[in-house]
C-alpha cells in the first residue's frame, strides 16, 4: 500500500491556499467516523503518482498526519473551471469493515455476435454505478459481459452479477446497454424495403394488366 506524507495545521482561505499549491502543495481535509475534520496538505505530484493506478481515485493509501497512519480515499477532488488544474481534495479514512459508497466504472467485455451480424452495435448507457463496499473488496470497475445480448434485448442492471461485496441501491432496471442500427445502414435499409414494395406494386400492376 503506497503512503504520503500529509502536514497538518495548514492555514485557511483562499490566499494560503493559493500559496500552497504555488509550492507544490495541494490543500485537503482529512475527515471520517470517530475524527474531526483536518485541513492538511500533501505534495500533489505524490498524490498524483498514487492515483496513477488501475483503481485511479478509488485507490486506498495511507496518510500520515502527524505520525498517525489512515487508510484513505479521495473522495472529492476540486477542479479550477476554466484551467481544470486541481485544487483541492477531501480524504476519507475508512476502516477494512466498514461499506462506503463510490462509484466504480462499467467495463463492457465479450461480442454481441448476434448484434454485430444483423448490422447492429452495441451502445452503452451506463459507464459507472454507485456501490456499497468494504474498502478490502473495492474492484477497478465492473465487467459487463455482453456476449449473449441479441438484436431484441437491452442488458439492465438487474441481469448482471456484481462482484463478491459489492452492492448497489441503483435500480435493477436501469439499462446498461442496448442493440443500435447505426443510422446510415438504416437509412440503406428502409432504402432497399421501399425499393422491394416498388418492385412487388409494379409486378403486381403488370400482372393485373395481362
Amino acid at each position: 500500500m503506497s503512503t504520503i506524507q500529509a502536514t497538518s495545521g495548514r492555514a485557511l482561505g483562499s490566499r494560503p491556499a493559493k500559496r500552497l499549491r504555488a509550492e507544490g502543495q495541494l490543500p485537503g481535509v482529512l475527515y471520517g467516523r470517530g475524527i474531526e475534520p483536518v485541513p492538511i496538505s500533501v505534495v500533489y505530484t505524490e498524490l498524483r503518482e498514487v492515483l496513477k493506478g488501475e483503481a485511479g481515485l478509488n485507490t486506498v493509501f495511507q496518510l500520515v498526519v502527524d505520525g498517525t497512519e489512515h487508510h484513505v480515499i479521495v473522495t472529492d477532488i476540486q477542479r479550477d473551471p476554466i484551467k481544470r488544474t486541481v485544487r483541492h481534495a477531501d480524504f476519507l479514512r475508512v476502516e477494512d469493515d466498514t461499506k462506503i459508497t463510490i462509484t466504480i466504472p462499467l467495463e463492457l467485455v465479450g461480442k454481441a455476435a448476434d448484434v454485430v451480424e444483423n448490422g447492429g452495435m452495441i451502445e452503452q448507457k451506463m459507464h459507472s454505478l454507485k456501490v456499497l463496499v468494504t474498502p478490502r473488496n473495492i474492484p477497478n470497475s465492473i465487467e459487463v459481459d455482453i456476449s449473449n445480448m441479441t438484436m431484441d434485448q437491452r442488458l439492465a442492471l438487474g441481469d448482471i452479477d456484481l462482484p463478491e461485496g459489492v452492492s448497489t441501491k441503483v435500480p435493477g432496471r436501469i439499462t446498461i446497454a442496448a442493440p443500435v442500427v447505426p443510422r446510415g445502414l438504416k437509412s440503406m435499409a428502409e432504402e432497399e424495403e421501399g425499393e422491394g414494395e416498388e418492385g412487388a406494386e409494379a409486378a403486381a400492376e403488370e400482372s393485373s394488366d395481362e
